[in-house]
């Protein structure tokens, strides 16, 4: 299969990724003799992203290739996508061209955000063949493009452009009516001018706005939208309820967007009754648990680099106080988190290896191997762990974990965690050695002189503890 890219900017490069790593081949057309640096630099961007989505390999990569004229890119195309600047003549003068290169089953989708396809076929012989596939950036993650028909465009087409793009991965809304702007740029244009707004009245900052976004309802939007959040919200009475309570809301001055539709009967009826077809099969204790449940995992990735609601948790918890230890250094205590477990609905097994690799980390702050000693080039890093799955542990049960030093000394570092669960029940225990680098050489090294003596301290207070019951186990071993 071929697809031809008309236009390289962002968008187009991103279209060309969408196909390129879901084995299309690709032909870009692109005057810009920058095109093909700015497309494979997408392209870089791409192939480090989109397959983390996937548990399974895409296909194999499709063919790129870089055109001098619109004949090569469509010549033998079974889709063209046009993402030319907003002009609209710029867009007829490619169309005119494209219609009379394309063959008779290749499907012509424009990129335009505004444009409906009425406007693009005007003057056209051939309209038929063309639709609105209003994509968003970045297009080779974000799955949503909205498809778009209008009377000219043949009646099956749509479906034929949504069945295509979903093989690509991506989710196809097809709109119902033609509309400038279709449906989520009149969404994001309404707030955008609440926006403006609120930043030119001096109410707050742009950094403000965006942190009223991504700290709230912009996370409760990624996972439900905006009417089935508002269906929870009303509680048990459901949907009607909450329009029943928030509906005269709709002529007090909260926005400077005072053009609203009549709150009468027929529209509380009108979304009420699709609320319930879209959400009445859940209750709404099963609605919130499914929106916790996303909220937490959105949360927890969020972590990782600190983003959003991320940072605030990670900036909550380091003012968390530290469990105490008796005999050996408690390195974990918390909860385990619905991420955690797995369809059998008990904790994964690499969430085992997850837990013990934060009880080691724990453990090299309590040594000195902070994140300030691993700024300046020296780390532990695991050579070798064994874990032993003793009894289950599931969501919502605290885990704590110790560590035992078996031995710290020189480059080595070879630790034993005993992951407990409630009622101090033991369910695992993860013995690793580690062994300390240089992060700039990558390469073995000794630790500096204070890392090496709190880790002495520990390894002196440890050897008169009992050996630990499988230490020194390996699989299958009787």
């Amino acid at each position: 299969m071929k697809a031809a890219i008309i236009g390289g900017g962002v968008i187009g490069g991103g279209w060309a990724a969408r196909f390129l790593l879901n084995g299309w081949d690709v032909a870009v057309f692109d005057p810009d003799p920058e095109a093909e640096r700015k497309i494979n630099a997408v392209l870089g961007n791409a192939r480090r992203s989109l397959p983390s989505l996937y548990d399974k390999a895409l296909p194999p990569e499709g063919t790129l290739t870089f055109v001098s004229t619109l004949q090569e890119a469509a010549t033998g195309a079974s889709w063209i996508q046009e993402s030319v600047p907003e002009r609209l003549d710029l867009k007829h003068k490619v169309y005119t061209q494209i219609t009379a290169l394309a063959g008779a089953d290749t499907i012509i989708g424009s990129s335009t955000s505004g444009f409906k396809p009425s406007q693009l076929q005007e003057g056209l012989d051939h309209p038929g063949q063309i639709i609105v596939a209003h994509p968003f950036n970045p297009v080779y993650l974000l799955p949503l493009v909205e498809i778009v028909g209008s009377d000219k465009t043949t009646p099956d087409l749509p479906q034929k452009a949504s069945d295509l793009l979903t093989s690509l991965g991506m989710k196809p809304l097809i709109v119902r009516k033609e509309i400038d702007a279709h449906i989520a740029d009149r969404m994001l244009e309404a707030v955008w001018r609440e926006g403006l707004w609120l930043i030119k009245d001096g109410i707050c900052t742009t950094e403000e706005l965006d942190d009223a976004i991504r700290y709230g309802f912009g996370l409760r939007w990624a996972q439900m939208g905006l009417f089935e959040t508002y269906r929870i919200a009303g509680g048990e009475a459901g949907m009607k309820h909450f329009l029943e309570q928030f509906g005269p809301c709709l002529t007090w001055p909260w926005t400077k967007l005072m053009d609203v539709p009549e709150y009468d009967d027929a529209l509380v009826d009108l979304i009420a009754g699709q609320s319930d077809a879209q959400s009445g099969h859940m209750t709404i204790r099963e609605l919130e648990q499914l929106r916790d449940d996303n909220l937490v995992g959105m949360m927890r990735a969020l972590r990782k680099t600190g983003s959003g609601a991320g940072g605030a948790i990670t900036a909550h918890e380091a003012t968390l106080t530290d469990p105490a230890g008796n005999d050996l250094p408690v390195t974990v205590q918390r909860q385990i988190p619905q991420t955690w477990t797995d369809y059998n609905g008990h904790m994964n097994e690499a969430a085992y290896m997850e837990a013990a690799s934060l009880a080691s980390d724990r453990f090299m702050e309590m040594i000195g191997c902070d994140a300030a000693y691993i700024a300046e080039g020296g780390s532990y890093f695991t050579a070798e762990s064994h874990v032993q799955f003793l009894n289950e542990l599931h969501h919502g049960q605290m885990l704590t974990i110790t560590t035992q030093v078996l031995q710290g000394a020189g480059k080595k570092l070879h630790l034993f965690h005993r992951l407990y669960g409630p009622d101090d029940m033991l369910a695992a225990t993860v013995e690793t050695f580690l062994l300390h680098m240089d992060l700039t050489s990558r390469r073995t090294s000794l630790p500096s002189a204070a890392v090496a003596g709190l880790t002495a301290q520990f390894a002196t207070a440890h050897a008169d503890l009992p050996h630990p019951e499988g230490a020194g186990r390996y699989v299958g071993q009787r």
